[in-house]
């Protein structure tokens, strides 16, 4: 399976979409490959790990973004369920888990129900270790349709930017950092 040909089927090659989704898409899978390095005792599925990761935003296109150069109808947060549909529509069900549970670091039914959320309800946290390790490398890089190139974020950045959303959040982050580089790389994170 390439993932390009997926993503170019699904969003027109050439358009800032297009480009924009590769861009992200490409460092995260470089992060999440090098990730799954770090924890090889694990034995984690590292071609999945690439074409999940490289597929795990797919869902953006049928999202109002026009920042992202997405000129769909739906919110930006629906993009993790919209793309498991595109992609299980594809034959691909466990890469569409990735995009359904790679949101934040993971969305909880208490999550949707508390912050009534437009999206179902369902747990939609990592599960696997292979979507676990793809949800944060996705931190890393944030989409940005006006900064390029796009720069990796400190883990001390990402622990910030996951602070308004509850300790829990900051707590499975970190809790991710300390298995995926070693619990010395996450001190300066803990104030």
């Amino acid at each position: 399976m390439d993932p390009l040909k997926m993503i170019a089927a699904n969003c027109p090659q050439g358009s800032a979409a297009y480009e924009i989704l590769v861009e992200h898409s490409s460092l995260v899978a470089q992060k999440a490959l090098a990730v799954a390095r770090n924890v090889s005792h694990l034995k984690p599925d590292m071609d999945f790990i690439y074409e999940a990761a490289m597929l795990h935003d797919i869902g953006i296109i049928m999202t109002h973004t026009p920042e992202l150069g997405c000129t769909g109808a739906l919110p930006y947060i629906c993009h993790g369920y919209t793309g498991r549909a595109i992609l299980e529509n594809a034959g691909l069900a466990r890469h569409g888990q990735v995009c359904e549970r790679h949101v934040g670091v993971g969305i909880t039914m208490e999550d949707i129900r508390s912050g009534k959320l437009t999206i179902p309800l369902r747990d939609m946290t990592p599960q696997t270790l292979e979507e676990q390790i793809i949800c944060y490398a996705d931190k890393f890089y944030s989409k940005n349709g006006h900064r390029h190139p796009i720069l990796e974020k400190s883990a001390e950045e990402i622990v910030l930017g996951l602070s308004p959303y509850g300790q829990d959040k900051v707590d499975r982050f970190i809790s991710w950092h300390r298995q995926f580089e070693g619990p010395e790389s996450i001190e300066s994170t803990q104030g």
